[in-house]
């Protein structure tokens, strides 16, 4: 995803906008697209504020956060495939996520 673009250059394109200037007008001077006007717009009817978001989650979240109570299940449990270690942990969990959290818990 890429960076948003500044407040700065959102002030600027909204005030020429406020001041009577065409969206495809503004897209065009300031070298953006009109989507984002767009949503600028509908931001700051919502919320009363076009600022970029903040502090979003990027990327998924661990489905075995706690990785020591992992460790512990895996040393008893390491003569069975992820598959099957899969099945037997206490929640509906993937093979795959055994497989990530063992990753992480080797680091």
């Amino acid at each position: 995803m890429p960076a948003p673009l500044s407040l700065d250059l959102r002030t600027k394109v909204i005030e020429a906008i406020d001041r009577g200037m065409k969206k495809t007008q503004a897209s065009k001077i300031f070298n953006i697209s009109r989507n984002p006007i767009d949503l600028w717009l509908k931001r700051r009817e919502k919320t009363g504020s076009y600022q970029a978001k903040q502090q979003y989650q990027k990327g998924y979240g661990a489905k075995i956060p706690d990785l020591e109570k992992f460790k512990e299940f895996a040393q008893n449990n390491g003569h069975l495939t992820q598959k099957e270690m899969a099945e037997v942990w206490e929640f509906d969990i993937s093979e795959v996520a055994i497989a990530r959290a063992a990753t992480r818990g080797a680091q």
